[in-house]
């Protein structure tokens, strides 16, 4: 198995971004080959939220990254 951990940062009073990027990317990452794991959560008070993704290989996990990358990068 191979776990990536992505970290970002939102602004104070922009925590919609947070929700609305979990809605949008987690349903997306769970169809993805080799998935065994998403979970996205945070801290709406430092603004520091993370998506945690549990894979089945590190290939799986970069071919993910590169295909999720510009969808997170929206957000």
């Amino acid at each position: 198995m191979y776990a990536r951990l992505v970290s970002f940062a939102i602004q104070s009073g922009k925590e919609s971004v947070a929700t609305d990027l979990a809605r949008d990317l987690v349903p997306d990452i769970r169809q993805q080959p080799g998935c065994q794991a998403v979970t996205c959560f945070g801290d709406s008070q430092t603004g520091q939220y993370y998506l945690y993704v549990l894979r089945g290989s590190q290939e799986e996990a970069n071919a993910a990254a590169s295909d999720m990358a510009p969808k997170l990068q929206r957000h």
